[in-house]
């Protein structure tokens, strides 16, 4: 595709970051349509123009990067979403991952690596930094399935366990007997695929607090 015709939409309430990047893209071909330096004047922008891409900030003022998505994807709108951000935390990438987000970029990343997210992005395809493991994004994905499978009632069991609740102190707080919470941690082991190992459970539950905690 011919690169003026890609319109985008930059967003970010750092005014050096958010004039470099437009003055990057504006030289290496693409057309701005359109910046912002918080998420409801970017959610406006947005909604108005709609741009092929948008490049956005995680945090902004009045609304975040992924409330701005959010709200988008329930408009229907077409745009490609690209977050650029200095986040490489778990917890950023699960919401990402929910979303369905069509980019992640890290704003260590150069231009090369940004012109090759907007190609795969406009390709149908994800794009993640190339800062991150490719084995960190698969086991965040497949960690989420997993936890997709649980009862709202062992969802609220591995998140008490991820607080070093034991079970007695679940079954308290529950109301419900400590065979119960046996049976459903005997459950929860079988459905995250996890070795019966008496701490399996509990190493699980901390190491994907943020995944367990986003569902």
């Amino acid at each position: 595709m011919d690169k003026k015709k890609i319109t985008i939409i930059i967003a970010d309430d750092h005014p050096i970051m958010l004039r470099g990047l437009r003055k990057e893209l504006e030289q290496a071909g693409y057309t701005i349509v359109g910046t912002a330096e918080n998420g409801a004047d970017a959610l406006e922008a947005i909604v108005n123009l709609k741009p092929k891409i948008a490049f956005l900030d995680i945090e902004m003022p009045l609304l975040n990067g992924f409330e701005v998505i959010k709200q988008c994807r329930e408009k229907n709108l077409k745009t490609n979403f690209i977050v650029m951000t200095y986040h490489k935390e778990k917890s950023f990438v699960v919401q990402a991952k929910k979303l369905g987000i069509d980019g992640y970029l890290l704003k260590e990343d150069s231009m090369e690596d940004i012109e090759n997210c907007i190609a795969t992005v406009l390709n149908n395809e994800i794009y993640y930094s190339n800062s991150f493991d490719n084995n960190f994004e698969i086991s965040v994905e497949d960690e989420l399935k997993k936890v997709a499978l649980l009862t709202p009632s062992e969802r609220k069991i591995i998140r008490l366990i991820s607080q070093d609740k034991s079970s007695a102190e679940i079954s308290e707080l529950l109301f419900v007997s400590a065979r119960t919470i046996q049976k459903h941690r005997t459950n929860i082991i079988e459905k995250l695929n996890l070795e019966p190992a008496p701490d399996t459970l509990i190493k699980w539950a901390k190491e994907y607090k943020e995944v367990i905690f986003s569902m």
